[in-house]
């Protein structure tokens, strides 16, 4: 089982090669949806988070308040790395559970989509490959402000908080530069980039 890590900054296209690669046949741990769940309401961080942050982090129906937590791991770098000390080992685990699955279910392409592959080191380590999906910061901006409605401040101080282009490709074995393509054209090169992963 080739296990092939899939990371870019936000509004880079990742999500949409990440569902093209399961079109294709490709088995997705997403790390970003593990993280997500854990942060939902009943999610295994909610009561880590609330003790560690306090109720003001957590909303009415008991999930985690990302608008006030954004604003706080942006404002205090500790605060960041404590919300990752509880949430990490939490994303580690259940994704280590969906690849033993996806082995034993005779998985060939594991795709682990991970927005901050570059970030942390201990990933690297267990994957066969890296493809990056970069694009230009102002096609970032674009992109998130559309989908999103967030303000361009925002957007930039989201890619300020995530590793540089230069650092990812850096970090890449394989790389789309997803800038002005349309989605067939995103497609063929996934494709492209399938075949020669796979040879």
């Amino acid at each position: 089982m080739l296990r092939l890590g899939l990371t870019g900054g936000i509004g880079s296209g990742k999500s949409t090669v990440a569902k093209i690669l399961v079109d294709l046949g490709a088995t997705l741990v997403d790390s970003d949806g593990i993280s997500r769940q854990t942060t939902e309401s009943g999610g295994a961080a909610i009561a880590l988070i609330a003790a560690q942050f306090g109720s003001g982090v957590i909303n009415a129906d008991g999930s985690m308040n990302r608008d006030a937590m954004r604003q706080r791991v942006f404002a205090d770098s500790h605060a960041k790395q404590q919300l990752e000390a509880i949430i990490h080992p939490l994303v580690s685990s259940e994704a280590a559970k969906q690849a033993d699955a996806a082995q034993k279910s005779g998985c060939t392409l594991l795709v682990f989509d991970i927005p901050l592959l570059v970030e942390s080191a201990r990933w690297r380590k267990q994957l066969d490959s890296v493809l990056v999906v970069d694009c230009q910061v102002a096609t970032q901006i674009s992109r998130v402000v559309q989908r999103s409605g967030w303000t361009h401040a925002m957007v930039e101080k989201v890619i300020a908080n995530q590793a540089s282009r230069n650092q990812r490709l850096a970090a890449a074995d394989w790389v789309i530069y997803n800038d002005g393509l349309t989605l067939d054209e995103l497609a063929g090169q996934v494709r492209q980039v399938l075949v020669r992963i796979t040879l």
